[in-house]
């Protein structure tokens, strides 16, 4: 029997600009740039330079404390390119693709019959496990972690994300594979939301939530099904890496295309699109207006490029949105008209009593700075997780390591403080805030 877990707190933001459930083809540029900041805690080391010749599959950088942990090329080309930035931290490595795809070999593979060590041999020589990461500290795990279950959450709530449901159409066979894959590795939980098509599905369990957004979040999932105490290691796997791993063992290939929804108010034609990690697509000919802010991800936790419109596909993002810059807006008298079309938490417009149908058109605005922090218990209306939220932040700024672990830091991830980031009426950078005390609690216990 499939189980249902119910959630009471969160909060649905109704975005104008889902993308509809079409597919359109957007042409990419001819170079490709695997971005190590995708992977969270990874400290890159490259191991190709300029002017190599490289196959799809074949290792850019890997993780230097980690050798073992590779990173694969999407395509096969030329590298054109190590980008760093300060410090000569690397920022991308960019291949020239070829004309004609040229594949590494890694040879087909019944999962059935591997055993745990066999799938994570096959998914380090590939370059594909560091695709995997870990509760504690959110990052990019490692070979060396021994995880206690492996969470793949298949639902998507956040505003304008892209729907799984829809990318994994004809690709149940290699998601399927995928997750009997990490079924050799420790128990797998499979979090999907109400009329999922994907119930059925053998060697994970299913378990059903029903509630509010966050409710999709992983790290939610996790603290609802079986909490991270101190010591314990769980992984979280993004369920389109979970169809990575299955098409390599299917076909010996490393394929790394993915479905993408390309969403949001200023975006003509809301829809999906097909491209691979690393695909570098400009999206000015998609805008319906000029002031806009692109962001790589949702609205809530996505990387915001303002003034640009150029946007490369990292490694787990699943939508390209789209929003109004909201620097040229000019509304007379401020905050004390009434307000019948514009999004409110706590009633403070009329808009509540007539909600929009088709959305609303929310901008990149903060409405306000920084402040003193409030104990309004704000922060506990949207996070349905066991812990204190607005004591744990307190606990980070003060960076208080005992408070933190007790507080069930171990448990978190930055993206969980997404929606209270949007109501807090204090406008701290509470994602930034959560990610720092995570940091510090992995050095202090390295």
């Amino acid at each position: 029997m499939t189980k249902i877990v119910k959630l009471h707190r969160g909060l649905d933001i109704n975005l104008k600009g889902v993308a509809a459930k079409e597919k359109q083809t957007i042409q990419a540029g001819s170079v490709y740039a695997l971005q190590p900041d995708d992977f969270q805690g990874v400290k890159p080391k490259v191991v190709v330079k300029e002017g190599d010749k490289v196959k799809a599959g074949d290792a850019l950088f890997i993780n230097k404390a980690y050798p073992e942990v590779k990173f694969a090329s999407p395509v096969s080309g030329t590298v054109t390119l190590v980008e760093r930035g300060e410090r000569r931290k690397v920022l991308s490595v960019q291949v020239e693709a070829d004309a004609q795809q040229e594949f590494v070999d890694f040879g087909k593979k019944d999962v059935k019959s591997l055993s745990g060590e066999n799938v994570k041999k096959a998914l380090l020589e590939a370059g594909l496990f560091g695709y995997i990461n870990q509760l504690p500290y959110a990052i990019s795990t490692n070979d060396q972690t021994e995880p206690k279950a492996i969470f793949v959450s298949a639902l998507r709530d956040m505003p304008l994300a892209g729907d799984f449901e829809y990318e994994v159409k004809g690709q149940e066979a290699d998601f399927q594979a995928g997750l009997t894959a990490l079924s050799k590795i420790a128990k797998v939980y499979l979090g999907v939301g109400e009329d999922s098509s994907l119930t059925s599905v053998e060697d994970a369990e299913v378990v059903v939530f029903k509630g509010k957004c966050p409710a999709g979040n992983v790290g939610v999932q996790v603290n609802n099904i079986d909490p991270v105490n101190k010591g314990e290691v769980v992984w979280t796997v993004d369920p389109t890496a979970v169809i990575f791993f299955g098409r390599l063992f299917n076909t010996g290939k490393v394929n790394l295309t993915r479905t993408l929804a390309i969403a949001g108010s200023e975006v003509k034609e809301p829809a999906y699109f097909d491209a691979l990690v690393g695909a570098q697509i400009d999206v000015k000919d998609m805008l319906a207006s000029e002031n806009v802010r692109v962001i790589i991800g949702n609205p809530l936790t996505g990387k915001a490029q303002p003034g640009c419109t150029k946007c490369t596909v990292g490694a787990h993002c699943s939508e390209i949105t789209v929003i109004p810059e909201g620097d040229d807006a000019d509304e007379i008298f401020g905050w004390i008209l009434p307000r019948f079309n514009q999004f409110s938490v706590n009633r403070s417009y009329f808009s509540w009593l007539l909600p929009k149908k088709g959305g609303y058109k929310l901008d990149a605005r903060v409405k306000g700075g920084e402040r003193h922090m409030i104990m309004s218990g704000e922060y506990d209306k949207v996070l349905p997780m066991d812990i204190y939220g607005e004591y744990l932040i307190k606990a980070i700024i003060a960076n208080d390591i005992d408070k933190m672990e007790a507080l069930g830091i171990y448990e978190v991830s930055p993206e969980d403080f997404a929606l209270a980031e949007f109501v807090d009426s204090s406008k701290l950078e509470l994602q930034k805030i959560v990610r720092e005390g995570l940091d510090m609690l992995r050095k202090e216990n390295e």
